[in-house]
C-alpha cells in the first residue's frame, strides 16, 4: 500500500489572526468592490466587526449559537461572518438558489435563531422560517423591510455589558468555525462542522504554494457556501491580510479581473475552460493572418515547454529561448489582457480539470495548480506545487494529510483538516469515518511512487457497461466540454447498457454569441437547441471528443436538451456538479430513446 504523507503544526484562532491584522495594517484596504466603488480599510473592518458583534449580542447570540448568512459576494459578508465569529457563535452560508424547503432544512439542522441576508432574499427566508426551524430574527444588510431588522440598527445598538475583547479571546481552536452544507447530489445536504483548527491546519497549503501575505490580492466570486471560496477568499484575508475584491455578479468576474489584478486566483474547471474557449475564439477571428500565426506559434511553444516540465523532462536551451520570445511578444500580453498577469498561484478544484485545459493555462504562463479535496476535509487534501506540477494528477498530500488507497480503490484520508463530524447526524458521521479515523472520500484513485494522486472518478458514478467494462463518465464528459464551446453541461450515460450515449445542454451565453455570429437571429435556447447549425457544431465536437477516447468510451448517440440547467436546480448543484440520479429520472424518456 502506498501512503502519501506530510506534517502539520498547531493553529491559532481566526479571531486572533484578524485582530493582529487590524493592528498591523490599519490603513491598508482589506475589502473592496470592482473599481474601488466600496473600500474598507482594516481599521474600518475592525470597528464594524466590533459594532456588529456587539449588536448581535443584544439578540443573545454567543458561544454555541449559529447564524445563517444568505448574501451575494459583497463586503458585508466578510463583515458579518467575522463579527459572528467574534461573538463566539458559528456563522454559515446558504446557497442563494436554495428553495424555501431546503432553507427550512438548514434552519432546523443548524439550530440557528438569526439570519443575515439581503433584501432580495427576505421573502425566501421568511417563507422558510414558517416551514421549519426556530429562526427568531432576520437582519437585512441593504434595506428597510417591515418585520426585519436593518444592519445599521444592529450596529447602533450594542448590548449593554457586552465585553467584545474578552468574548473573542475565549474562542478556542476546537470551536466550530463554520458549517458547510454539502451540495446534495443525492439528497438533503449534510452539515459539515469545521473548526478553527481545521482551517488553520489546511491553510498551511498556501505556504506550500509559495506563501500569501498582505500584498496579495484575491477575488471572491464563487458561493461562500462552498468551502473552497471561504478558504481562498475569506480565511486567507483573516489569516494573512490578503486584499479581497468581491464580485456580486458571477458573470462579470472576467471583466473584474483586469481591475482586481489578483495574485491568487481560484477557479472551478468551468472557469478555466471558458477562458481557453474565449482566447481560442479571439485568435481564430483575428483578421490578421500574421497575428493568428504568431499566436498559434506562441501557444505551441508554451505548450511544448509546459509538457516537458510536467513530464519532468529537460527543457532544451533552444526551447527556453523560443519561449522567452513567445512570452515577450504574445503570452505576457494575453495574461495582461485577462487581468491574470500578476497571478502567482492559480488553483483549480471542485472537479477534474481537463488535461488539455490545464496545459493551455500553463502554456500561457498561468501557474494553475490542481487540487483535490472535499468539504469534509476543509477544502484541500492534495495539491500540485507550483514548482512540481504534474498534469493529470491532483498533486501530493497537503501538510498534515495522510492518504491511502483501500482494497476497492477508494481513497481514504485522515489528518488535522478532517471535519469534526456532520451536524446533528452521528450515524452519517460514523458511515463516513471508520474506527481508525480514516475518512471515506467516495473517490476512486491511485497514488504513484512519488506520492502524486490521480482521481479516477466517484466510486458510485463509475459506468459499468453490459460487457463489464468500467469507465469514468467524467473523463468522457470532459472530452466533450473541451471540444465543444457551446456545451453547458454534458452527461455520459451507459451504466448497465451496451454503449455510451450523452445528454447535452447549451451554454446560453456561448450559444447566443454563436447565433449572432452565424446570423441565426435572437431565438431562444429552446428554439436553438433544434437548429441544424447547432446540431452540426455538436456533431463536430462529439466527433473530435470521440477521437480522443477509447472505442468503448466513444459516444454513439446524443441528444441536445432544450433546457438550461441553472446552478442549484434539480439537475446540478450550486457548483454545477451533476445530480446524476435525478437527471436519469427526469430524462428517462430521452435516455430510453437513445437506446431504442
Amino acid at each position: 500500500m502506498i501512503v502519501a504523507e506530510s506534517n502539520s503544526t498547531a493553529p491559532r484562532t481566526l479571531c486572533e489572526a484578524f485582530q493582529m491584522n487590524v493592528t498591523r495594517y490599519a490603513d491598508r484596504v482589506a475589502l473592496r468592490t470592482p473599481g474601488g466603488v466600496e473600500q474598507v480599510t482594516w481599521r474600518e473592518y475592525g470597528k464594524r466587526v466590533r459594532a456588529i458583534a456587539s449588536g448581535l449580542a443584544g439578540f443573545d447570540i454567543g458561544k454555541g449559537d449559529t447564524v445563517a448568512l444568505m448574501l451575494t459576494n459583497r463586503p458585508e459578508f466578510h463583515l458579518c461572518d467575522t463579527a459572528v465569529l467574534h461573538t463566539g457563535a458559528t456563522p454559515f452560508s446558504m446557497y442563494n438558489t436554495n428553495p424555501s424547503e431546503m432553507l427550512a432544512h438548514l434552519f432546523e439542522n443548524s439550530d440557528c435563531r438569526l439570519v443575515i441576508c439581503e433584501e432580495q432574499f427576505v421573502p425566501q427566508v421568511l417563507a422558510a422560517a414558517k416551514l421549519g426551524g426556530n429562526v427568531e430574527h432576520v437582519v437585512c444588510v441593504d434595506g428597510e423591510v417591515d418585520g426585519v431588522v436593518a444592519l445599521d440598527d444592529v450596529e447602533k445598538a450594542p448590548a449593554a455589558g457586552f465585553d467584545f475583547d474578552s468574548t473573542w479571546q475565549q474562542v478556542d481552536g476546537d470551536d466550530v468555525l463554520t458549517i458547510v452544507y454539502t451540495s446534495g447530489t443525492t439528497g438533503m445536504p449534510k452539515g459539515v462542522e469545521l473548526t478553527h483548527s481545521n482551517f488553520i491546519a489546511n491553510a498551511e497549503t498556501l505556504d506550500e504554494l509559495g506563501g500569501i501575505g498582505v500584498d496579495d490580492r484575491v477575488v471572491s466570486y464563487l458561493p461562500d457556501a462552498h468551502a473552497a471560496n471561504r478558504w481562498i477568499s475569506h480565511y486567507s484575508n483573516l489569516l494573512y491580510g490578503a486584499q479581497v475584491t468581491t464580485v456580486a455578479d458571477r458573470t462579470q468576474v472576467l471583466a473584474a479581473l483586469s481591475d482586481a489584478r489578483p495574485t491568487l486566483f481560484g477557479g472551478v474547471p468551468q472557469m478555466w475552460i471558458k477562458i481557453k474557449a474565449a482566447l481560442e475564439s479571439s485568435v481564430a477571428e483575428d483578421p490578421s493572418l500574421v497575428k493568428r500565426a504568431l499566436a498559434d506559434w506562441a501557444l505551441k511553444v508554451g505548450q511544448d515547454r509546459a509538457r516537458r516540465e510536467s513530464d519532468r523532462g529537460c527543457v532544451p536551451f533552444a526551447l527556453r529561448a523560443q519561449h522567452a520570445v513567445a512570452d515577450r511578444l504574445v503570452l505576457s500580453k494575453v495574461r495582461a489582457k485577462l487581468g491574470l498577469d500578476q497571478v502567482r498561484i492559480g488553483v483549480s478544484g471542485a472537479a477534474p480539470i481537463p488535461p488539455e485545459v490545464h496545459r493551455f493555462m500553463l502554456a500561457l504562463g498561468i501557474t494553475v495548480c490542481e487540487a483535490w479535496g472535499m468539504s469534509e476535509l476543509t477544502a484541500a487534501a492534495t495539491v500540485n506545487r507550483p514548482d512540481d506540477i504534474r498534469v493529470g494528477t491532483v498533486g501530493r498530500a497537503v501538510p498534515g494529510a495522510r492518504i491511502k488507497v483501500a482494497d476497492d480503490g477508494e481513497l481514504l484520508v485522515r489528518g488535522p483538516m478532517m471535519m469534526r463530524g456532520y451536524r446533528n447526524d452521528p450515524e452519517k458521521t460514523a458511515e463516513a469515518i471508520d474506527s481508525e479515523g480514516w475518512l471515506r472520500t467516495g473517490d476512486i484513485g491511485t497514488i504513484d511512487d512519488d506520492g502524486f494522486v490521480r482521481i479516477v472518478d466517484r466510486k458510485k458514478e463509475l459506468i459499468i457497461n453490459t460487457s463489464g467494462k468500467n469507465m469514468s463518465p467524467t473523463h468522457i464528459e470532459n472530452a466533450v466540454i473541451v471540444e465543444c464551446s457551446l456545451v453547458g453541461s454534458v452527461v455520459a450515460i451507459g451504466d448497465r447498457r451496451p454503449y455510451i450515449t450523452a445528454l447535452v445542454t447549451l451554454d446560453p451565453i456561448a450559444v447566443a454569441a454563436f447565433a449572432d455570429k452565424h446570423g441565426l437571429g435572437t431565438a431562444s435556447v429552446r428554439e436553438l437547441s433544434a437548429h441544424p447549425a447547432i446540431k452540426a457544431a455538436f456533431d463536430a465536437g462529439i466527433a473530435a471528443a470521440n477521437s480522443k477516447l477509447s472505442r468503448v468510451e466513444q459516444i454513439k448517440k446524443y441528444t441536445i436538451l432544450p433546457d438550461v440547467w441553472e446552478p442549484g436546480s434539480d439537475t446540478v448543484t450550486p457548483t454545477m456538479k451533476l445530480k446524476r440520479k435525478p437527471i436519469d429520472a427526469k430524462y428517462a424518456r430521452e435516455i430510453d430513446a437513445l437506446y431504442a
